[in-house]
């Protein structure tokens, strides 16, 4: 089924969740978990299902994207037929970028039209997950499903804006509902933004919606004909994290530092990236580290504590960094204190400086800032 299968990527779509970190770059391109992006899972999943063709829609701030996507081949999708293909934000039939999902499925309408792949797997970049997309296809053909979507349950949910299901005993959906109340004690079918619609129906609904002037693919064509739809919803029972916020995305940091998270997400190493090819990182004379991930590439003359150091950061004699994420090429001095905190890239913090955040407020240092 994967030769017939089309992937489509979302980049943007979620960036308003988390502007801390898409200000500059598409959510997409996030780093995450000290040496990947956000879209490496995306691709990833798509890729050891057998999907060799992957359209990524761009919106904006999408340079760091191309930097990391390059040509493919450190997912095995630089190929002539297929691989990697970069939409642009807009169709011939739109003046304006798209802002809402309906929008963005109409900008990439023409490119599903030209391709000849039975099935379209549409993921958004807001999730942390190892997904097995070829036992969700067998799923989707098995229940002769028009739609297949993938949940997982949870308690909480910190996200402004999601979906839950609502599902009968044969998995099929009976309600789509658009941010309930929840009251925290009772688990919910959280909509995990993956999902899986034969090409040629996702056409047909789309041509319907401009036909009738619909404005939200979730709302005025998934909700309000869920009765009239073969809808079903695919329980994912793995790790997931969901990237909805400046605190999600603290929160499922730190819980990369876990073991049993680090063996489910990454243990059959079938999560790729772009390969940095940096050099080993130098522990000097005074480094004390305890529980981090700490990329290649850095310079460690302080203590590093359950804390996450991507490529090329240099800690400096004395510092003390505990549960912070220390994104690339951050230059801390000598004698600094951070705590819950997280740095963007090529931050420089002075000498005897001393930050501290909680869990529930990370100290957020933006891109390239001096202090």
């Amino acid at each position: 089924m994967a030769n017939s299968t089309l992937g489509i990527i979302f980049s943007n779509i979620q960036e308003k969740n988390i502007p801390e970190l898409s200000k500059r770059r598409t959510m997409a391109s996030i780093p995450f978990a000290g040496r990947y992006r956000l879209v490496d899972f995306a691709l990833s999943n798509m890729v050891n299902a057998g999907i060799t063709a992957v359209g990524i829609s761009t919106k904006s701030n999408y340079q760091s994207l191309i930097d990391h996507l390059g040509s493919g081949k450190d997912w095995d999708l630089a190929r002539k037929g297929g691989g990697i293909i970069l939409l642009p934000p807009y169709s011939n039939d739109m003046e304006k970028p798209y802002t809402t999902r309906l929008e963005a499925l109409m900008a990439v309408s023409g490119f599903l039209a030209s391709r000849r792949e039975e099935y379209v797997v549409i993921y958004d970049c807001d999730g942390v997950a190892r997904m097995d997309i070829a036992d969700m296809l067998r799923f989707h053909e098995e229940n002769d499903a028009d739609i297949t979507m993938a949940y997982s349950e949870q308690k909480s949910i910190d996200a402004h804006y999601y979906i839950t299901l609502d599902t009968d005993k044969k998995s099929r959906v009976k309600h789509i509902n658009i941010t309930p109340k929840l009251n925290g004690k009772t688990k919910v079918n959280l909509y995990i933004n993956v999902m899986i619609i034969k090409r040629e129906y996702l056409l047909d609904l789309m041509q319907r919606a401009l036909e009738h002037g619909h404005t939200s693919f979730s709302r005025d064509i998934l909700a309000k004909n869920v009765e009239d739809m073969r809808i079903f919803g695919y329980k994912f029972n793995g790790y997931y994290a969901a990237i909805d916020s400046l605190q999600g995305y603290y929160k499922h940091s730190m819980e990369q530092l876990d073991k049993k998270v680090r063996d489910e997400l990454y243990g059959a190493r079938d999560i790729y990236t772009k390969v940095g090819d940096s050099a080993p990182t130098r522990y000097l004379e005074g480094a004390v580290v305890n529980n981090s991930l700490i990329a290649d590439g850095c310079t460690i003359e302080g203590t590093v504590e359950n804390s996450i150091l991507f490529r090329g950061v240099k800690v400096g004699k004395g510092s003390v960094i505990k549960n912070s994420v220390v994104m690339q090429k951050t230059i801390i001095g000598s004698n600094v204190k951070l705590d819950a905190v997280i740095t963007d890239k090529n931050v420089v913090i002075s000498d005897r400086r001393t930050l501290s955040g909680c869990a529930e407020l990370p100290y957020f240092i933006a891109k390239g800032t001096m202090l």
